[in-house]
C-alpha cells in the first residue's frame, strides 16, 4: 500500500468528501458476508450456527461480487477481503458512478475518490463495527426474538440454508441469512421491517471461498501519485465504568454493553457514548454540550436511523440501524442522575 507524501497530507477540511465516503462505505451486513461458520444444514440448532460464527468471522477469506439494494438504489461491489495472522486487509471497488475504492490494512483505511483526485486516510478501529447488523456467536436470544432454520434454497450457484430472526415487537428488526451448506458463508443477506419489507438486501452474485488470495488483487487498481491526500484526525477515547446518564424507559431487551468519553473530529467537547444492545440490534448514544450547531431532530440513511434532542442543556442522540421509533424511544428517555 502507497505511504502518503507528508507533503501532500493535510487535515480533512472538505465536508462533501467525508458525505460521500460514508456513503459508499460497506455496511455492517456486507462487509460481514463472509463470516459465518456452521454445520450441515439439517444438522443442530439455530443456536449452534451461531456459536460458530465467531471463529469464521476471524478467519474468512474471499472475493467475489456483491450486489448492494437499499430503497430504490442498486450498486455492485467488487469485494477481496483476506484475513491472515488476524489482520483483516481488504479493497473493495464500486463498480458504479465515481469508482470509489476503498483499500484496508489493519486498522488504517484509504479511501480513493478518482473524480475528485483525492484519498482520504482514517482509522477504523472497531473491527465489530463492520458486522452490527449480524449477530455474534457470543449472543444469546431473549423473548425478543425467534430464530429458526427455514428451508434450503441456491445463492450464487451454491447450495445454502436460510435462517430467519424474527423480532417480537416494533422495536427491532428481521433478518433473513442464507448461509452456505459446505462453509457457512453468509451468501445472501435481508434486514427486514415490521410490514416485512426488505429495507436493505445484499447478495453475493458471484464468490470464491477458501483459496489463496495473492497480495496483488488487495493493490489499489489506481495509481494515487498526483492526488490529494487529506487526514482524518484520530478519535480520542478514554474508557469509564460509570455515566450520569441512563434511559428510564427502554426497549425490552436492551441493556449498556459500553460507556466511554470521546472526542469526535471538529468537535471541541466532549462526547459520552453509550452503547446499548438487545443481542442483536445496537444503538449508540452520543450527549455532548448543547450548542448553536444545527443538526436534524429526525433523520434515515438507508436502515439506519437517528434521533436527537435536547435535554438539561445537553444534546442527546440516538443511532442505530433499528426502526425510527426505538432511537426516538431511546433519545427521549435518557436522564441525568
Amino acid at each position: 500500500m502507497k505511504t502518503p507524501n507528508p507533503t501532500k497530507t493535510s487535515k480533512l477540511k472538505h465536508p462533501d468528501l467525508m458525505t460521500i465516503v460514508k456513503r459508499h462505505r460497506l455496511p455492517a451486513v456486507v462487509i460481514a458476508l463472509g463470516l459465518l461458520g456452521v454445520a450441515q444444514a439439517q444438522e443442530g440448532a439455530p443456536s449452534e450456527w451461531l456459536d460458530r460464527m465467531a471463529s469464521a468471522v476471524q478467519t474468512a477469506s474471499y472475493e467475489g461480487t456483491v450486489i448492494r439494494i437499499q430503497n430504490d438504489n442498486v450498486e455492485a461491489l467488487k469485494v477481496v477481503h483476506v484475513v491472515a495472522d488476524g489482520v483483516v486487509r481488504e479493497k473493495v471497488i464500486v463498480q458504479e458512478g465515481n469508482g470509489l475504492e476503498i483499500i484496508r490494512n489493519g486498522n488504517e483505511v484509504q479511501c480513493i475518490l478518482p473524480d475528485k483526485q483525492s484519498v482520504l486516510v482514517e482509522e477504523w478501529n472497531d473491527q465489530s463495527a463492520l458486522f452490527s447488523s449480524l449477530p455474534s456467536g457470543d449472543i444469546r436470544f431473549g423473548s425478543e426474538y425467534d430464530v429458526a432454520i427455514v428451508r434450503e434454497e441456491r445463492v450464487a450457484g451454491r447450495k445454502t440454508v436460510l435462517l430467519a430472526i424474527r423480532p417480537h415487537d416494533e422495536f427491532r428488526f428481521g433478518h433473513r441469512i442464507w448461509l452456505d451448506i459446505e462453509t457457512g458463508f453468509p451468501l445472501q443477506t435481508k434486514l427486514i421491517a415490521q410490514d416485512g419489507a426488505a429495507i436493505e438486501q445484499v447478495r453475493f452474485a458471484d464468490i470464491v471461498l477458501g483459496e489463496d488470495i495473492h497480495a496483488s488483487a488487495l493493490a489499489p487498481s489506481i495509481s494515487t501519485e498526483n492526488f490529494r491526500w487529506f487526514t482524518q484526525p484520530k478519535r480520542k477515547i478514554s474508557h469509564i465504568v460509570d455515566s450520569p446518564w441512563q434511559s428510564d424507559e427502554l426497549p425490552s431487551g436492551f441493556r449498556v454493553v459500553s460507556t466511554h468519553e470521546e472526542t469526535l473530529s471538529g468537535r471541541d467537547a466532549v462526547v459520552t457514548h453509550i452503547l446499548y444492545s438487545d443481542g442483536l440490534a445496537n444503538v449508540s448514544v452520543f450527549i455532548e454540550p448543547a450548542s448553536d450547531r444545527k443538526i436534524a431532530r429526525q433523520s434515515s440513511v438507508g436502515s439506519s436511523n437517528s434521533y436527537s434532542v435536547e435535554t438539561d442543556g445537553f444534546r442527546v442522540t440516538a443511532v442505530g440501524e433499528v426502526p425510527s421509533a426505538t432511537v426516538q424511544k431511546i433519545a427521549t428517555s435518557m436522564r441525568p442522575n
